[in-house]
């Protein structure tokens, strides 16, 4: 080799094609004058009827004009986020920041970079008497005489299909709604330390990082002391925010309860079509990936996705919380852990747990162990009640569990001692909690004040798992070889109503003859 000359790690690439724009070149996409002209023409003229309004949009509204109250004379900014990226030029299916689902009551996948804003106005002038007016931004799908409706594989309509458009989904939500290109302008006018007669922002961040320098970057440019900023208060500022949308979701409304019922019942009928798959599941090296499928088919038929993966685990899996590889096999004697939940297409999830025998019947052991776990969901129930505290849930499922550990006699030290504070030797076969709240996410209400959430008071409207295990791994030898590679959650979605708990799950049977019952049913 010549070493006078440039080898490719030397070479000027300044003029070269941007790195960008390389994915294209797989494609041989007509450019001419012509194809633009021709493209443009012939296309059916839209519908000029506006749909109704949507059901949510009332509710959307409530919970809108509930956040202001507490914000007064703050601009809030809500971002649904971007597309993100799986691999390359593939994206995920886009899901919006459940804060902003929450606030406009859209789903599915219609808003990539959308944002709410609300913009403070004078007491009682706002949306419904409120203290701001709300707006929806974002990028309206582009007109079929442009070239993005061709040739942007990532909004363009040839590409993606149709989106709504501004007046659609004003009409449909009763919520203003603004071009994209507007929001930089709404978001950054008259920004400033109020002291100075300033507006101030608080921000929902980490959701669209383009937003954050945004509203970073007005902050920093009309600061009267930029230089000495202490962001951490801004930062603060903002997770104030994130706190209280998170808490407005601990209690459900009507609206939301029903779109509950819905992921709840798709999700059962996901479980269904698991037990028609076991013959499959145990033939198959990948059992479980057999399972885990047989249940995204249902979540994809009857809604959006699911609400998180799923955890399809037999046998000594099944005592690893979360595994969700799901690559072994499906054994005939052994259990089959099964936590999974439908996202309905309104983005709300069940999230729903039975322990199967995978051979139809339960053995001794393994009934013993269910019913353990079963009496501790059973004592969790009756304490679910309005007026309780949320953190009495656990503390009464946790009881049954330490004293049957301890008539097993597994627990070092008595059931009493194990329950203590400074003892809590049982939860080595019970290390979460046994409820969380369920909603919009899995795990809702996520970002809510601990006095508010695991402190707080059980409220009517109030929707959240019960869902105690006990999981005994193969290598543990602080137990009974007979209990070693079982693993059993039983989990059920909870409506608190005046009247107590309502079990939304309750079609899917719990009782282990009932389990038996349904499984032979389904086999026939």
């Amino acid at each position: 080799m010549n070493h006078n000359e440039k080898t490719p790690a030397n070479t000027d690439h300044s003029s070269e094609q941007p790195l960008e724009e390389r994915v294209n070149n797989r494609s041989h996409r007509p450019d001419s004058d012509a194809f633009r002209t021709f493209m443009a023409s012939q296309w059916a003229p839209g519908s000029a009827e506006l749909p109704a309004r949507a059901e949510v949009a009332d509710h959307a509204a409530r919970r809108r004009r509930a956040i202001s109250g507490q914000f007064k004379n703050e601009r809030l900014v809500i971002p649904a986020g971007p597309l993100k990226v799986r691999s390359n030029d593939c994206d995920y299916r886009f899901r919006p920041h459940s804060a902003f689902a929450h606030l406009t009551g859209l789903g599915v996948d219609h808003e990539p970079d959308a944002v709410l804003v609300l913009d403070p106005v004078a007491d009682g002038e706002g949306d419904d008497g409120g203290n701001h007016r709300a707006t929806l931004y974002f990028r309206p799908m582009a007109g079929r005489d442009s070239k993005a409706f061709y040739a942007d594989s990532r909004s363009g309509e040839f590409w993606i299909g149709r989106r709504p458009t501004l007046a659609e989904f004003q009409a449909l939500l009763g919520l203003p709604t603004a071009d994209l290109s507007e929001l930089e302008v709404a978001v950054t006018k008259n920004v400033g330390e109020t002291s100075v007669g300033g507006t101030s922002i608080r921000l929902v961040r980490k959701v669209d990082e383009n937003i954050d320098a945004l509203v970073d970057t007005a902050r920093y440019n009309t600061a009267k002391n930029p230089d000495a900023m202490d962001f951490s208060i801004l930062d603060d500022l903002d997770a104030q925010l994130a706190e209280e949308l998170s808490a407005l979701r601990l209690v459900k409304d009507e609206w939301e309860i029903e779109q509950m019922k819905v992921a709840v019942a798709a999700t059962i009928a996901g479980f269904e079509e698991i037990v028609k798959a076991l013959p499959r599941a145990v033939a198959h090296k990948r059992g479980e990936r057999v399972v885990e499928g047989a249940f995204f088919a249902r979540a994809r038929e009857e809604g959006n996705e699911l609400g998180y993966d799923t955890i399809a685990a037999a046998g000594n899996n099944a005592t690893v919380l979360h595994w969700n590889r799901n690559t072994g096999t499906v054994d005939s004697g052994k259990l089959l852990l099964v936590d999974a939940g439908v996202e309905a297409d309104t983005l709300y999830t069940a999230d729903v747990t039975r322990t199967l025998p995978v051979n139809g019947k339960y053995t001794e052991v393994q009934r013993k162990i269910y019913q353990a776990v079963l009496d501790a969901a059973d004592a969790a129930f009756a304490v679910a009640v309005p007026g309780r505290k949320f953190r009495e849930v656990h503390e009464a499922a946790m009881k049954v569990l330490a004293e049957r550990l301890s008539d097993w006699g597994m627990l070092p030290v008595t059931a009493e001692v194990a329950l203590s504070p400074a003892g809590q030797q049982h939860r080595r076969w019970m290390p979460h909690g046994t409820s969380h709240h369920l909603g919009l996410d899995v795990h809702d209400c996520a970002q809510a004040r601990a006095d508010l959430y695991i402190d707080g008071i059980i409220t009517e409207g109030m929707i959240f798992t019960i869902e105690p295990g006990l999981y005994f791994k193969d290598e543990d030898l602080a137990i009974p070889a007979e209990y070693r590679g079982h693993g059993v959650r039983i989990e059920d979605d909870i409506l608190i109503t005046a009247n107590g708990p309502v079990n939304l799950s309750a079609a899917l049977p719990r009782e282990a003859d009932a389990v038996e019952a349904w499984m032979a049913n389904l086999l026939g």
